[in-house]
């Protein structure tokens, strides 16, 4: 899908976040799902969410307009694409997640007595990293090296394995951005508030962006490899 082909409301939020520059910025800005329930058609998902589908195809092309080209990882050889994975997904969450953890625990321990807190959204990120971690432990030493050795037709179960997590953490990123009140900070809140929100924010589009690409790009080609 070039910059200049047409989006059509019935190309699912996967399709267009793979092919279409600056889709999955638009389809987080509206907190469409495009990772783990990426399969559902753009009119449906706008549909359930309230959303004009027109003005959020003029709005993925006009973000398309100035966009960086989308990387063709569809073509890219399996371990080049499992390589890219590991050091644009998983090395960066490892160091961001203690951070955010630290402000989030900061926040509920300064700001506590406030009805606008988030409480619980420390032990709800802190579950998260710990399950974090250990699935991408799983990925780089049991299945991306079965996939990088052309085995993914016996790499099924694994495969499900991982994507039923990714919808598991997807849950969770939908209870904190629920009780974070949609990052949106109180008017009150303190810069280390901020930029925990802002941060959130951030490393669930990052979150989000690392799913889809296992999801609908090293899966589905691993398998057919």
């Amino acid at each position: 899908m070039s910059p200049t082909t047409i989006v059509h409301a019935t190309d699912t939020l996967a399709q267009l976040a793979t092919r279409r520059a600056g889709a999955s910025r638009v389809f987080h800005r509206h907190n469409l799902d495009f990772c783990c329930h990426g399969q559902i058609r753009l009119d449906e998902a706008c549909a359930k969410k309230g959303l004009d589908v027109d003005a959020l195809i003029r709005e993925i092309e006009a973000e398309a307009s100035h966009a960086a080209p989308l990387e063709p990882w569809q073509e890219r050889a399996i371990p080049e694409l499992i390589a890219h994975i590991v050091t644009r997904y998983h090395e960066p969450h490892r160091q961001e997640l203690p951070r955010l953890l630290a402000m989030a625990e900061r926040v509920e321990k300064v700001h506590g007595d406030k009805p606008t807190c988030p409480r619980g959204l420390a032990a709800l990120l802190a579950g998260l990293a710990g399950e974090l971690a250990q699935h991408m432990q799983k990925e780089e030493q049991i299945l991306f090296p079965m996939l990088a050795r052309g085995e993914g037709a016996n790499a099924t179960r694994p495969i499900q394995v991982m994507e039923q997590e990714h919808e598991d953490a997807g849950a969770v990123l939908a209870a904190m951005r629920a009780l974070a009140t949609d990052y949106q900070p109180p008017v009150d809140a303190c810069g280390t508030w901020r930029a925990l929100y802002l941060g959130l924010d951030e490393f669930e589009r990052e979150l989000m962006q690392h799913v889809h690409l296992e999801n609908y790009v090293l899966f589905p080609r691993a398998m057919r490899s």
